[in-house]
Order: structure tokens, then sequence, then C-alpha cells
């Protein structure tokens, strides 16, 4: 789960983030170097071009299913801010399904949290900003029937050393999406960061906390690896 549940404060705007996760049909690898390159550099400007921020990261290896993922934002203040994501992004994929499908979509959307008090935090990843770290990780998140019976108290008392934990590793940062009543799981959480094997020490060191007791989803973990459009290129069209 995430160390904090600051997602966003009550005087930012509520932003809507879409992780596509994206798998190359056969029929791609069965075009030559041109064609790939064409398919990629295609989905990639659609995509760019149907949201207001759009970033990409390489998965294959680090998972066999996926071959690399976008994650998409845009703002969500507006009532039809999600009807338009949804009718934009289907329509820019709509000319290159045959070669690239999506296994996996997460959506969710930011939120004040119910633990802490509004304020800035340092750990949180802004959508919207300048400097992108080399990894970022991602996975759905659940808790069990159990964790919402308790009351508000005895969950702040859990999560708070949650919390401490994650401040111990200030270098990983965190965007926590809330998707209750939009697909299955309850959050999305998003880590970011410079060092990957740090960030394992950190995933390690939470699953003894409490909280994790609760924890009913936390699945399929999808590690990414930031990519440049020409980066994916040479990687995914290259003879």
């Amino acid at each position: 789960m995430a160390f904090s549940t600051v997602s966003a404060v009550s005087e930012k705007p509520r932003i809507l983030s879409a992780y596509l996760a994206f798998s190359f049909r056969p029929s791609f690898w069965e075009g030559d170097s041109d064609t790939r390159a064409g398919i990629i550099q295609g989905t990639v400007d659609a995509l760019q071009g149907a949201v207001k921020r759009a970033e990409f990261y390489q998965v294959y290896p680090a998972r066999a299913e996926y071959d690399f993922f976008a994650w998409t934002t845009v703002d969500a203040d507006a009532l039809e801010a999600p009807d338009t994501f949804m009718a934009d992004v289907a329509k820019a994929m709509s000319p290159y399904r045959r070669s690239v499908c999506t296994p996996l979509t997460l959506v969710g959307i930011t939120k004040p949290s119910v633990y802490v008090k509004p304020r800035e935090n340092p750990q949180e990843i802004d959508p919207y900003g300048d400097e992108r770290k080399p990894y970022f990780v991602i996975y759905p998140f659940s808790k069990t029937a159990d964790w919402y019976m308790k009351d508000k108290d005895e969950r702040m008392q859990l999560m708070a050393e949650h919390i401490r934990v994650g401040k111990k590793y200030p270098a990983v940062k965190q965007l926590l999406l809330y998707s209750f009543g939009i697909q299955d799981q309850e959050f999305i959480v998003s880590y970011e960061m410079d060092d990957l094997p740090l960030f394992s020490d950190l995933v390690q060191e939470l699953r003894s906390t409490s909280a994790r007791a609760y924890t009913l989803l936390d699945t399929p973990i999808i590690t990414g690896t930031r990519r440049t459009p020409d980066q994916l290129v040479d990687i995914f069209a290259a003879d």
C-alpha cells in the first residue's frame, strides 16, 4: 500500500490519470523495421494529441505480457472531463488496435487524503512537473472489508506507522489515485524513483507494517523504465 495517503491538497484541481499497458500483436512483429517504427510513432503521437500529458515507459522484459505503458493525464474538475478523455483516447487508438492491444488499463482520480491534513508533501508526484525520474512502478490496490469496519482513529494509527516508514525513503516519490466505483480496485499506487533497488528495500520494509494485514489486492506490479518516443522506436523496431 502507499506509504502516504496524501494524493492532492485541497487547493489543487483534481486530475484523472490512466495507465495504459500496451502489448504488440503478432502482426506487429511480422512487419519490417520501418513498419514497426511507424506504428510506434503513430501510437505515441495519437496519445499525446488526446491528453494533456503523456509519458512512456518500457515494461518488457520486466513483465512478459506488456511491452510498454503510457501514463496519461488530464484535468478532471469539469463534469465532462472523464467523458471527453474516454472518447478521445479510444478514437486516438482506433487506427492502431490491429497492431497494438491494451491488456490492462488502470484509471483513477486524485483527491485529498482522509488521514492527513491538506499540506504540501515533498514526496508527492506532480503529474505535470518538468522533472521525471527513470523508474516508475504502478499497481492496483484494495483493502479488506475489515479495514473499513475499523473506526477512523484506529485506521489513522495504522497508517501513521506506514507513513513513518515511507518518510525514511525521501527519494521515492508517490502518486495515489482513487478508483472507487470506477474500476475493480480501490486505489492505484504509483512510485517514481532514481534508485530501483532502494525502492525494493522500501517495499520489503512496508510488508512488515501492521496495515499490511488488511491488504486484499496489490498486483499486478508493473515496473517501467522511462523512454522517449525515439527510444521506444529504437528498442521495439530494431531488427
